[in-house]
């Protein structure tokens, strides 16, 4: 299993007019009951492992952008611990904040930000500036990451120039030029069309799949949190009532929120078929084989126009099979069989 890059325990952001009373530790239920906190983060604890995207969701006031402020520490957290490489970051003198937001974090929001007085590579070069990165080798950066989010020979256009799916690849070159271990993104394409979004979400996974990054990604669109999450955390009244992937989420919900928050969810786009599968007897006879993690909404039409199941297959191995009366169970919401 991956190390975890970034945690927080019992971590609490209260406002109101008693909110400075409990600062540091968290408030009872008296407090809590007494009408003068606002509750906006409550008691939660995470872990986000390297390399993986890790998105937060949940209806609109539920916490998730005041979290990932937090986390971040642009919102000063009420009590708790923030755990950077095991490092609690509420603990960091102000010098030491502003390094790690110049040279570990990137950040990403819904509003571009661009100024609008520099052109593409004055933008993206930016924050290499701030640090006093020479000219030059600013610059030899900049350009590498405006080629690498496919923006390529606009370096001289300014943002009034771009569309908006141009705008937010330059917010992602430019949070890039800094090579961030630790990327915030708070719903960098809700407020796009949503062809464009589908490609910005494309560029995104293929970026991903060259950098690597460690990705707190926050959504309130599922069918966004099924292209790119590894995990899902899902948000209710500022605290988190289920970490899953997204077929656990579907078929395994803790909460009757969580059920009715997945409730519409396609179950094709979710369900793997190692979910649905039923235990191989023979490995003969099969008409060819499926990846285990192979979503149905992938392999559907081909299991159901064969007379034959398919193996699934993990680690080179038949962990077992597949045919059209599991595929058809799995899409109309029976249970399916256990492996």
């Amino acid at each position: 299993m991956r190390p975890v890059k970034l945690a927080c325990r019992g971590l609490w952001k209260l406002f109101g007019p008693e909110a400075p009373r409990w600062r540091g530790r968290a408030p009872d239920a008296t407090a809590l009951a007494s009408g003068g906190l606002i509750v906006a983060v409550r008691d939660v604890g995470l872990e986000i492992r390297a390399g993986e995207i890790f998105v937060i969701m949940g209806l609109s006031g539920s916490g998730k952008s005041t979290l990932v402020r937090c986390l971040s520490r642009l919102v000063e957290p009420s009590a708790g611990a923030v755990l950077f490489e095991g490092r609690d970051i509420l603990a960091m003198r102000e010098a030491e904040l502003i390094e790690l937001r110049r040279h570990k974090f990137g950040m990403v929001f819904q509003n571009f930000a661009l100024l609008p007085h520099r052109d593409v590579l004055g933008n993206v070069a930016f924050p290499l500036e701030i640090q006093g990165v020479p000219r030059e080798r600013r610059e030899a950066r900049a350009r590498e990451v405006i080629a690498l989010v496919g923006l390529q020979g606009r370096e001289r256009h300014y943002p009034r120039e771009l569309s908006g799916g141009q705008q937010q690849r330059v917010g992602i070159a430019r949070s890039l030029a800094v090579e961030p271990e630790l990327w915030f993104l708070d719903e960098p394409f809700s407020a796009l069309d949503p062809l464009i979004r589908r490609e910005l979400q494309d560029e995104f996974l293929r970026l991903q799949s060259v950098l690597h990054k460690t990705i707190v990604f926050i959504t309130h669109d599922f069918d966004e949190a099924i292209r790119l999450a590894d995990r899902i955390a899902i948000m209710q009244d500022g605290a988190v009532i289920q970490v899953g992937t997204a077929e656990e989420l579907v078929t395994a919900p803790a909460t009757p929120y969580v059920a009715e928050f997945t409730r519409d969810v396609p179950r094709a786009k979710v369900l793997s078929a190692r979910r649905v599968m039923r235990p191989a007897v023979a490995s003969n006879g099969l008409a060819g084989e499926v990846p285990a993690d192979a979503r149905l909404a992938s392999i559907a039409a081909r299991v159901l126009a064969s007379d034959r199941p398919l193996a699934v297959v993990e680690d080179g191995r038949v962990i077992g099979v597949l045919g059209r009366d599991e595929v058809v169970a799995a899409l109309i919401g029976r249970e399916p069989v256990d492996a």
